[in-house]
């Protein structure tokens, strides 16, 4: 690993991509010097190279996602062009292990890369040993990690969730060990991880102090790619390679497979498709155009996430977990109608789109699976204003799904309350989200309901991982949400060092299926808990 010394004695990881002198040789000879994709954003500090030029470089550890019964997903970053070699074994001392060759990183994707392995027993601990094989042969040093493989029988489950990462200014801060509750995540020693969106803020350019609630100062680590708002591929790029600076972040994705979604923050504030952003009040841009910026934000979430959207190119999806447990993986945000629709009264598209919620509704009743968890990445009945998009006379733009009128469906609620309706007979489903940087438990019924169409359920809220803390907000009553339990400060944007930072924990028990969500704070401690019985 490479540093670079800042001038207040912080360090950073670069996160420069070099080629071989083979490569620059060769690509020289036909007029086309390979240079990196991020060259222009030196994301960590020094650009660099080592001196050792044919040694490759594991820039920023390995992660895992998309866990199967036989398999995992496996991400790494070089420094320069190599190929990925993935070993995999039973033990850490990687007896008899079985090597997998991937593929070649080139600067093309800023170095990144991904291999699926497949082959692999289930429900076993996998350890894996990640090097980067260079043009010349030359190894890089090994980064390893472990992964659980999904179950194919009952067994005990244990996973967590959260979202909202390094937002509102707050970065990471060496005076609190860096964002330490990755560390305490990764020592709950979870299964999997489900990332409910908000993994980078990049319209949140982080300073190196920043005034606190309380009036004490608080210190980031800053680089060059968090200096300025994303606008390019590589600015893009520049943030999630700023989060893997951190020891505690790297600890845990080495360590704890994720299932990941995106959310607003991976691109710019409140966004929708097709929205202009002309006239509104963004500080630091110069593209207007949502799409473009969705465009060159998605390229870099999918080089630098461990993630494979595959032929598809579609970020909701399904991931079993044995027969105790599906997730569906939603994606609000790539389907989503503006936001000053919210009042619409024959509102067929919400948050999904018609393929979505086919899918949804579909996946839902023919699952097999004791429970059902859907990862909604924004919250069912949480008001959430859109103050960039308020129309000069009318209703107000909202966010998500909900707009506190607590009447029947308008605007989005109407695809939901089709999706509640059509799976009101689908046992054990609960709902999962983050987005509001507080955590909460919602209940929901019928008989408090606007729209009554619909069988009872949960909704349960986390985070934010490493970002501003926010008060509670109102709930819409459209389906009767209640709230059972919040944290949340009473005032705005509370730093990371002033506390309310959470994440959630759910376990299923082998012999009982009981479903038990507890609610912990950055340090794991548990706020509230809740048990629910599977209904047979």
């Amino acid at each position: 690993m490479e540093l670079v010394r800042k001038p207040n004695g912080m360090s950073s990881e670069s996160r420069s991509f070099t080629p071989s002198r083979r490569t620059v040789l060769r690509s020289a000879a036909i007029g086309a010097l390979l240079v990196p994709a991020g060259a222009a954003v030196a994301a960590c500090g020094s650009s660099t190279p080592s001196l050792n030029r044919e040694r490759p470089t594991l820039t920023h550890g390995v992660a895992t996602g998309d866990i199967s019964a036989t398999g995992a997903l496996v991400w790494a970053r070089s420094d320069r062009p190599a190929t990925m070699v993935v070993e995999t074994a039973a033990t850490e001392s990687f007896a008899n292990a079985r090597t997998h060759r991937g593929p070649q990183l080139t600067p093309a994707s800023d170095g990144t890369g991904r291999l699926r392995l497949a082959g692999l027993e289930p429900g076993q601990t996998v350890h894996y040993r990640v090097t980067m094989e260079g043009e010349d042969g030359a190894r890089s040093a090994p980064h390893t990690g472990t992964f659980t493989t999904a179950p194919v029988s009952a067994k005990d489950i244990r996973f967590l969730w959260s979202g909202d990462v390094a937002g509102q200014g707050w970065g990471i801060n060496p005076d609190i060990g860096g964002m330490p509750i990755f560390g305490a995540m990764a020592d709950r020693h979870p299964d999997f991880f489900i990332h409910s969106g908000d993994a980078i803020y990049a319209d949140g350019p982080i300073e190196a102090t920043q005034k606190q609630n309380n009036g004490q100062i608080y210190h980031s680590v800053t680089i060059p790619a968090k200096s300025q708002v994303a606008q390019t591929v590589d600015q893009f790029r520049g943030n999630y390679a700023y989060n893997l600076t951190d020891d505690n972040y790297r600890r845990f994705a080495a360590s704890v497979p994720q299932l990941i979604q995106w959310d607003d923050h991976e691109v710019i504030n409140n966004w929708f498709p097709g929205e202009d952003l002309t006239g509104q009040k963004r500080k630091g841009y110069t593209e207007m155009s949502a799409d473009v910026l969705a465009r060159n934000a998605r390229q870099a979430w999918s080089e630098w996430q461990p993630i494979e959207l595959g032929s598809s190119n579609r970020v909701y999806r399904k991931v079993s977990y044995g027969p105790q447990l599906d997730v569906f993986i939603l994606d609000m945000r790539s389907y989503k109608n503006p936001n000053p629709d919210a009042w619409s009264r024959t509102d067929a598209v919400g948050l999904l789109g018609e393929e979505q919620t086919r899918w949804l509704i579909d996946g839902l009743n023919r699952s097999s699976a004791t429970w059902k968890v859907i990862a909604n990445d924004l919250p069912l009945s949480i008001v959430v204003p859109d103050k960039n998009t308020n129309p000069p006379a009318g209703p107000a733009s909202m966010e998500a799904v909900g707009q506190g009128d607590n009447a029947a469906p308008l605007g989005r609620e109407i695809v939901f309350a089709r999706i509640l309706s059509a799976i009101k007979n689908v046992r054990n489903v609960v709902f999962l989200t983050a987005d509001v940087h507080y955590t909460a438990a919602i209940s929901y019924q019928p008989d408090r309901a606007g729209f009554k169409d619909f069988a009872p359920f949960w909704e349960f809220v986390s985070g934010p991982l490493h970002a501003g803390a926010f008060p509670q907000s109102p709930l819409d009553g459209t389906f009767g949400a209640k709230y059972e339990f919040v944290h949340a400060p009473t005032e705005e944007n509370v730093s990371p060092a002033e506390g309310f930072q959470h994440f959630g924990e759910v376990t299923i028990a082998k012999d009982t299926a009981v479903l038990t969500v507890n609610l912990r704070d950055a340090a794991g401690r548990s706020l509230y808990t809740k048990s629910l019985e599977p209904q047979r």
